[in-house]
């Protein structure tokens, strides 16, 4: 029988694929291991622990933590006794743990480490609801999750737990996960077992590793994103290892070789430009043959369209170049999933080229998170969209572009804000907020945010994320954020990719290294206003960035520029470079 609640997923991967490493983090430098049997006792003792404090169905506890593998258990313990699993950034500010927290009316509070309790102390006095935190990390002056975990090693209350967990329907609530949110405060998603295990099964057939595989987890599982795949790749018994930190994934990779791991966009163009770096250090031979390959990479098309002739050239720039991108990799890498942001068709293209099939899906907090996604079957991979409808989820096209969206992957609604649930929700179809379009072979494409169209001041609408997109190809371009609500025309702010514009003054015999000296130095600007000139032919001249100004720094999570997902909070943004954005229009 196919799991119906996500809890059902450990007694189903312990019965199916018992393994010695279900789950693992590194501890001290050293991979510790938590075995399929273990993880499920463990989840046992966490269920009578719970319910030893006095936590009852219905009740929230939150859990601001890295990815590690103690996050699983408790995650488990709390779904399988009712208790809702209410998971938050760390990197999120104290004002709004203190909303989220009175919010949901937090029980308990789970930390990992001093810096996240230290965010969480200052705000305690004002949620009155807690009563009491736990730390996975050892913190002086705060119980360790062993001490709670302690409470449930007395097994007279299983019978308690089996019984509470019989009561537990696929429709009832299983988690809320607040969305960071570009404006307003953050807003509670609720989404059930049923939500999130459909989204399992019907992502199954879509991934190409077995119960023999190994995924390294590094993306926030207190994101849909990387919490859905987690209960995927264990439904399929597909060992998960947790990197150590971000830092730490080059690593951690070497170290773990995985089969599978989901990423970013963002840290994709991370991967590439270090890759095209090191081509630059290269000299005679080396260096033709690297940009020989990656040049050939970036015309890459699927099912051998390109022909013969150019199969052949590919299959000698893999045999060269290539193969050393994999090995880096670990080796063993089958795929990547990329999800949360647009990606770069050419970032796309070059990876598949090189044997790392980049497979972009669609998806929001909201949907559980898979809407659509490219995957390995035959004809089912398409650049510049985000893949085919997984079984199960309905998309139509509204008739100002926006896509809808429905099936058993749709939220229950916001908690406690059901105005906000009705302005979202018609006749069970969800509201994206996302412009898009679906092609004759069934491939979504997603053309825009509906909230980010502004007008020029000449009445014209502009789309702002294909041309951020579009620009962020050049090696010059690091950020771009498109600019010129009611203005005379579009304009932007943009973050030079500052270590490949040092290396490219230091071929001129310009040695800067400080990013302030090389955002004000001319040849850099006249080398981005040649890319912006070029990069404009693609769009209409209504649409073309006219003016731009260049920043000393990369718009940041920590500056309240970013959210947690890497999504813009334009409107801080804007408030905060309004200066450089009135140079841009300046006598225009």
């Amino acid at each position: 029988m196919e799991p119906t609640r996500l809890f059902d997923i450990p007694p189903h991967m312990l019965k199916s694929y018992p393994k010695p490493d279900a789950l693992a983090s590194k501890v001290d430098g050293v991979w510790k291991k938590l075995s399929t049997q273990e993880f499920n006792l463990l989840i046992q003792q966490a269920c009578r622990a719970l319910l030893k404090m006095g936590l009852k169905k219905g009740d929230c506890v939150a859990t601001i933590s890295n990815n590690r593998y103690e996050w699983n258990i408790m995650d488990q313990g709390m779904l399988q006794i009712g208790v809702v699993h209410v998971p938050l950034y760390p990197t999120i500010s104290s004002n709004d743990y203190k909303f989220i927290l009175n919010d949901c009316a937090a029980r308990l509070v789970i930390v990992s480490d001093a810096e996240i309790l230290a965010k969480v102390e200052a705000v305690r006095s004002e949620v009155p609801s807690i009563m009491g935190i736990y730390s996975y990390d050892v913190l002086p002056h705060c119980p360790h999750w062993l001490e709670l975990l302690d409470q449930g090693k007395d097994e007279s209350l299983q019978p308690e737990v089996e019984r509470i967990s019989k009561g537990i329907e696929s429709d009832h609530l299983a988690t809320l996960i607040y969305t960071s949110g570009t404006t307003g405060v953050p807003k509670g998603v609720m989404l059930s077992h049923r939500n999130i295990i459909s989204n399992c099964i019907a992502s199954e057939p879509l991934v190409p590793v077995d119960y023999t595989g190994t995924a390294l987890s590094f993306l926030p599982l207190c994101h849909i994103y990387e919490r859905m795949l987690t209960y995927l790749y264990q439904y399929l018994g597909i060992s998960v290892y947790y990197a150590e930190s971000m830092d730490k994934i080059a690593d951690n990779i070497r170290e773990v070789k995985p089969h599978i791991f989901a990423t970013v966009p963002r840290l994709l163009e991370k991967v590439y430009d270090r890759i095209v770096a090191k081509g630059h250090e290269q000299t005679g031979i080396k260096r033709t043959l690297f940009f020989w390959a990656l040049n050939l990479g970036l015309k890459y098309e699927h099912y051998g369209r390109n022909g013969w002739w150019y199969e052949l050239q590919l299959n000698i720039a893999n045999r060269l170049v290539f193969s050393k991108w994999r090995e880096a990799l670990g080796g063993r890498l089958m795929v990547v999933a990329s999800g949360s942001a647009p990606l770069q068709p050419r970032l796309a293209r070059v990876f598949w080229a090189a044997g790392i099939p980049v497979l972009e899906g669609y998806g929001l907090t909201e949907t559980s998170p898979v809407v659509s996604v490219n995957t390995l079957l035959p004809n089912s991979a398409r650049f510049g969209t985000v893949g085919k409808l997984i079984e199960g989820v309905l998309v139509r096209i509204a008739e100002d572009g926006e896509i809808l969206c429905k099936g058993p992957n749709v939220m229950l609604g916001y908690y406690k804000r059901p105005d906000l649930t009705d302005s979202v929700m018609t006749d069970g179809w969800f509201h994206t907020g996302d412009i898009g379009e679906v092609d004759s072979d069934g491939f979504l494409k997603i053309t825009d945010r509906k909230k980010e169209i502004f007008k020029t001041s000449g009445g014209k609408y502009v789309a702002p994320q294909p041309l951020e997109n579009k620009m962020k190809e050049s090696p010059f371009i690091e950020q771009i954020m498109v600019v010129g609500d009611g203005r005379k025309f579009p304009g932007a702010l943009i973050v030079p990719a500052f270590a490949y514009c040092s290396s490219y003054l230091s071929g001129k015999g310009i040695d800067l290294a400080k990013p302030e000296e090389i955002a004000a130095h001319p040849e850099i600007r006249k080398a981005i206003q040649e890319e912006v000139k070029r990069i404009n032919q693609n769009f209409g001249h209504t649409e073309q960035i006219k003016k731009f100004a260049l920043l000393s720094r990369e718009f940041s999570i920590a500056a309240d520029e970013m959210t947690p997902t890497l999504k813009f909070k334009r409107k801080n943004i804007v408030a905060k470079y309004a200066a450089d954005i009135e140079s841009i229009y300046a006598g225009s």
